[in-house]
């Protein structure tokens, strides 16, 4: 009995000091008003917990500021209307006819670091008859727990289709892992070049990346690239948040893949995504021909990247002599 008070009690605190920092991070702008409300939601919470086991009424009475509070969250609209940054200016389309997909807006920077590069957005058109698997990258900065995901579709001929899921951030606006859980940032889908999207990351902003072949069959992978290009078009009209936890890059991956082959409930790893390779590994979907601790080494492109040749080809040239190849 101690212990299911105790799981109240905790519940409670949670939820009205998640609407407290709610109503701070996204609410209205008048100070007093906001500090009234984030009052009101302390003092609820700490009405319902000194109780032993309040009744109905007061446990209704002392969540009601909490569950306005969520009902106006939920409320609060996305915008393609803002004034983006340029690596987020305009959502990519997608036109398919058969088998061939024409996806405008396709990104192309061409960077000389991370603050400088010219922008280029380009229409293009993929035949998903030549479509050969999905790739799969991880990029890391900081801790180890937590990375960056990535799918890129193998199309053949060193022809390969990334889309990276990212926040879209507006001028003047940087990420923040805490404001990620809240209503501040739309969701992006960055779909580009890999000379674009991943060298980015591996030779101006010092990532460590690492690039997997996944052994997902062509048809599995046609179907999963469909259902993404499903979810852009709809982003292009109806906006969406991004949210840290449950719409995230890794989140919304097992989104995509859950609407082509279901699975049971997600594995932590999910959440903690700076451990998904090993996940892979664990289930299949990555080479298994070596260990997993040499696959994972071997799989390291960063420093590859940053060797990139006068005219070569990215995508083959960070391939080159990578564990599972396809060919």
């Amino acid at each position: 009995m101690r212990f299911l008070r105790f799981l109240f009690a905790a519940a409670v605190v949670l939820f009205h000091g998640w609407a407290a920092m709610a109503i701070s991070i996204d609410g209205p702008d008048s100070v007093w008003l906001g500090r009234a409300l984030i009052a009101s939601q302390l003092v609820a919470g700490f009405l319902l917990c000194r109780f032993r086991w309040p009744k109905p009424g007061a446990v209704v009475a002392g969540l009601m500021p909490a569950l306005v509070v969520l009902a106006w969250w939920l409320s609060i609209p996305a915008s393609n209307d803002r004034a983006w940054l340029d690596e987020s200016e305009f959502p990519a389309q997608a036109k398919i006819e058969g088998d061939m997909v024409t996806i405008r807006n396709v990104r192309n920077f061409d960077y000389r670091s991370n603050e400088d590069y010219t922008t280029r957005w380009e229409t293009r058109t993929y035949d998903l008859s030549k479509l050969r698997g999905i790739d799969f990258y991880m990029s890391t900065w900081g801790s180890p727990l937590i990375a960056h995901t990535i799918a890129s579709w193998d199309f053949g001929d060193d022809q390969y289709l990334a889309i990276s899921i990212e926040t879209r951030k507006e001028v003047g606006e940087e990420y923040s892992a805490i404001l990620g859980f809240f209503r501040q940032f739309e969701l992006y889908y960055v779909v580009a070049d890999e000379r674009d999207v991943i060298r980015v990351r591996a030779d101006f902003r010092d990532e460590d990346v690492r690039l997997y072949h996944l052994t997902t069959r062509p048809e599995i992978a046609k179907a999963i690239l469909l259902d993404y290009l499903k979810e852009v078009n709809r982003l292009a009209e109806e906006p969406a948040w991004y949210n840290a936890f449950s719409q995230n890059c890794t989140t919304s991956i097992r989104h995509h893949i859950q609407h082509v082959v279901p699975s049971g409930l997600p594995n932590w790893r999910i959440f903690v995504n700076g451990f998904l390779d090993e996940l892979g590994y664990e289930t299949g979907r990555l080479d298994t021909s070596l260990p997993f601790e040499e696959l994972r080494e071997r799989s390291r492109i960063s420093a590859r990247s940053k060797e990139l040749p006068e005219g070569a080809n990215y995508s083959a040239w960070i391939r080159e002599g990578l564990p599972g190849s396809r060919d």
